[in-house]
């Protein structure tokens, strides 16, 4: 295994904070500057959310989960690459570019202009669309979690209107922004698996099965005792898999103007992580405990031997910012890494147990999308440089998860990683026949690049690294298309 050496914290002052600069102009334009070949036989569209507004007309943001979502699409023809990047038009998004300034209230702390008067009581936040974006049934949906998506056009990427699925989806009903597509067997298709969440005090799971014509072929409804904060979830063959994470919302600072609903969530150590296994047909759901960590993301999940394992990325508490500390001057060394850890559960005995798989800090697990629901040899995730402690993100790890195995590449000291996402190669074999791509931004230049790495071997480094014209603001998720889309 090649591991850099640690490299020191001299780059929160110049190098990392780059990339949570505004990116306002909106490009459209052919990639020459490049490193390397693009392979032919990698055919399709990357697209990819996040956060691409970082202030409003100057006045800055407190938290970049609060930033108007960005969509940028880069596309791969013929050993030949296209980028082009557009800001979700949501109705928050056009009022306040109107206006000049913020007229909601952030999820995660922002305040509007006014001090107490102008944010107490407000509950009325915008649509930001900042955190995914797929493609499915011939639209493609820009994801925020607290509301409906946002549907564009994948070749222009202009905003097209609000998706409800047919009426599925009322004004204001929440939609996750984590989806798993579920491979088909030999005798169905795949299916995009979604869910919904009313969080209160019994909180109300929704989870909706669509088919390749976008139509709800499976749904079924659960109610769960307490407030429950879910980003993410996994399913396998018989299961739904949501973790409860012992976290409790006090809402009184939010109400009155004080902090945001994002600082009102509170971690209790001392209770336990619920995991629910929530059968995908029929029965009941099935309450399990483990010890208390907060997670996110889940890499997979699959059933083998009468268990239901599920590989987690988790936290030792919650990983939030305190008030008032501008996101910018973060001290890593004062957040909890992430870490990703197996559990194995047993709903015969309702018993649970873990160990860790990646102790480095680390998070964005992907894999090849054949395997999702299923037992799977490699995972690829976002990790630090280092082997011990937190800091940004820099490399690529791929871990073998049969061996122990592990590779890593380095964007050190200069690079810091966004989510790698997994391409198949046209008619692999292997499950790690493919290519990781990323989004790597490189503050010595205050520009973005877009690497290709071999998913077989990424110790050598990429085999081709497309440089933009500009920087991108760190992202979050993002996913593939073999379609190509004409500019």
């Amino acid at each position: 295994m090649t591991v850099s050496a640690p490299t020191s914290n001299d780059y929160l002052s110049h190098n990392w904070q780059g990339g949570h600069e505004s990116l306002t102009q909106e490009y459209d334009y052919a990639i020459t500057d490049i490193d390397g070949d693009i392979p032919v036989d990698l055919q399709g569209t990357l697209f990819r959310n996040g956060p691409g507004l970082l202030d409003v007309n100057g006045t800055p943001l407190q938290h970049p989960f609060d930033g108007d979502g960005m969509i940028c699409a880069i596309r791969f023809h013929q050993g030949q690459a296209h980028f082009r990047n557009r800001f979700v038009r949501t109705e928050g998004y056009v009022a306040e570019q109107a206006a000049g300034k913020i007229l909601y209230r952030g999820v995660f702390g922002t305040p509007k202009p006014g001090g107490l008067l102008a944010n107490a009581f407000d509950i009325n936040f915008k649509n930001i669309a900042n955190t995914h974006v797929i493609y499915w049934a011939d639209k493609l949906l820009a994801l925020w979690e607290a509301d409906q998506p946002y549907r564009l056009d994948p070749a222009t990427l202009d905003t097209l209107g609000l998706e409800n699925f047919s009426g599925l989806l009322k004004p204001g009903d929440p939609f996750s922004a984590h989806p798993r597509i579920l491979p088909g067997a030999t005798t169905a298709e795949d299916r995009l698996v979604n869910f919904a969440i009313k969080p209160g005090l019994s909180s109300t799971v929704k989870i909706f099965e669509f088919d390749r014509a976008g139509e709800v072929v499976h749904q079924r409804q659960f109610a769960i005792p307490g407030f429950a904060f879910i980003h993410d979830f996994t399913v396998t063959p018989n299961y739904y898999v949501f973790f409860q994470n012992p976290v409790t919302l006090n809402p009184i600072p939010f109400l009155f103007g004080l902090k945001g609903a994002g600082e009102c969530i509170s971690f209790n150590a001392q209770n336990p992580t619920k995991v629910w296994l929530l059968p995908r047909q029929s029965g009941q759901p099935q309450q399990l405990k483990t010890d208390a960590c907060f997670v996110f993301h889940h890499a997979n999940a699959y059933e083998a031997d009468g268990q239901v394992i599920v590989d987690s990325i988790c936290y030792d508490t919650f990983p939030s910012l305190e008030s008032g500390v501008d996101f910018r001057n973060i001290d890593f060394d004062a957040v909890p890494p992430g870490k990703l850890w197996r559990f194995q559960m047993t709903p015969e005995t309702a018993t649970v147990e873990k160990q860790p798989l990646i102790t480095r800090s680390c998070e964005f697990p992907t894999l090849n999308p054949a395997q999702v629901g299923q037992d799977y040899r490699y995972v690829y995730i976002g990790a630090t440089d280092a082997s011990v402690g937190n800091a940004p993100l820099q490399g690529i790890l791929k871990r073998d998860l049969q061996t122990g195995e592990e590779q890593l590449w380095s964007a050190a000291p200069q690079g810091f990683m966004g989510e790698p996402v997994f391409i198949p190669k046209p008619n692999a074999t292997q499950e790690d026949q493919g290519w990781v791509v990323a989004v790597v931004y490189d503050g010595d230049r205050n520009r973005s690049d877009v690497v290709i790495l071999d998913a077989e071997q990424l110790e050598p480094g990429p085999i081709a690294r497309l440089h933009l014209q500009h920087h991108i603001p760190y992202g979050l998720h993002g996913s593939f298309t073999p379609t190509v889309f004409a500019p």
